[in-house]
């Protein structure tokens, strides 16, 4: 797996959740097609008058996920960026999607602009494996997130964290991040305090 493996499978899955903040600060989403997927960036459109196009002007930050059939989800955050030779990219995209047509017909494609993400953090969840495998990656020239729950020196060694894992992915008083769930468990069940949460 890597991060472009990561944006083929959101084209694979093609109708992904697309997430953004509008301007009073609160939360949209939306469905949204992933229209292409090459050389390490993800591309989509979306209408002048729709809302969604809005906020991605005010402020560029997106949230995608996506889960296949296979029960392997992709989380991408990164900026969108509009882009150039707007004509050229919505008649590529169509060429590309060609259900777009029935849409959009003939020029009223052009009510629509292009949008590329090549910059951001990806993170890969794999639910069909046992234990559950977890991989980040970055996207562009961006760091690969560092996210989950550690277990720090005032560990007193009494191995409630490792009994009560669902994943049973803590062995000698480490947790193995790649199978973690993140639900915490291990820091609340923890008498010392001793597991904390991954400054991000």
């Amino acid at each position: 797996m890597n991060a472009q493996r990561c944006l083929e499978i959101l084209r694979e899955i093609k109708d992904v959740a697309f997430a953004t903040v509008d301007e009073n600060g609160f939360p949209q989403n939306r469905i949204v097609d992933v229209m292409i997927v090459e050389d390490g960036k993800l591309y989509f459109c979306t209408a002048r008058g729709k809302d969604f196009y809005r906020q991605l002007l005010d402020h560029g930050q997106v949230a995608i996920t996506g889960l296949n059939m296979d029960y392997q989800m992709v989380r991408l955050n990164g900026k969108a960026k509009r882009l150039d030779q707007h004509e050229k990219w919505i008649d590529r995209i169509f060429a590309e999607n060609p259900s777009m047509n029935a849409v959009y017909p003939n020029d009223s494609r052009y009510i629509l602009e292009p949008f590329c993400i090549d910059q951001g953090q990806i993170e890969f969840f794999d639910l069909r494996k046992e234990p559950i495998a977890r991989e980040y990656y970055a996207l562009g020239s961006g760091k690969p997130a560092d996210k989950g729950f550690i277990i720090s020196d005032s560990c007193i060694k009494c191995g409630k964290c490792g009994h009560c894992c669902p994943q049973k992915c803590i062995k000698d008083f480490a947790i193995d991040q790649a199978h973690c769930l993140h639900c915490g468990l291990c820091a609340e069940q923890c008498p010392a305090g001793a597991v904390k949460r991954k400054k991000v």
